[in-house]
């Protein structure tokens, strides 16, 4: 079973929030004869890559739940104001999940096969519905 990835997304309130801001990136990027690839760069470089690459993927929790997924494609080095940091090169498409609670937290933590939810494609009855009654719905224990 793969091992994922699960991240906070800070600053957005909804999926439609970060789906927007990776277009946006991805735009800009383009515009500026770069090459069009969404990269997540964060301090600490996961230990456990092989296992990553090996069909991962990064969890998105916004607003308390955990949102959408989106496969990584690489683990790669990179500098932030000359500080060794980690870039997670990750697919643009963003596949929604059935959502579940989950605290907040620093940085990222590794989330083990069996412990992701599905997606939302694979969840009977909740394809369709709006974000917000999905989430209603996770919090009450009905999805």
């Amino acid at each position: 079973m793969p091992l994922h990835i699960i991240k906070l997304c800070v600053g957005c309130d909804t999926l439609a929030d970060l789906a927007d801001w990776q277009k946006q990136r991805l735009k800009d990027l383009k515009a500026k004869g770069k090459k069009p690839e969404l990269v997540h760069v964060t301090r600490m470089t996961p230990k456990r890559g092989p296992e990553i690459l090996d069909g991962g993927s990064l969890y998105w929790v916004i607003k308390g739940q955990i949102a959408a997924r989106q496969k990584i494609l690489g683990i790669r080095e990179t500098k932030k104001n000359g500080v060794p940091h980690c870039g997670l090169v990750h697919h643009p498409k963003l596949i929604p999940v059935s959502p579940r609670p989950r605290r907040a937290f620093q940085g990222w933590r590794y989330l083990e096969g069996a412990d992701a939810p599905p997606d939302l494609a694979q969840t009977k009855g909740a394809t369709g519905l709006p974000e917000s009654l999905q989430r209603e719905l996770a919090a009450l224990g009905l999805l």
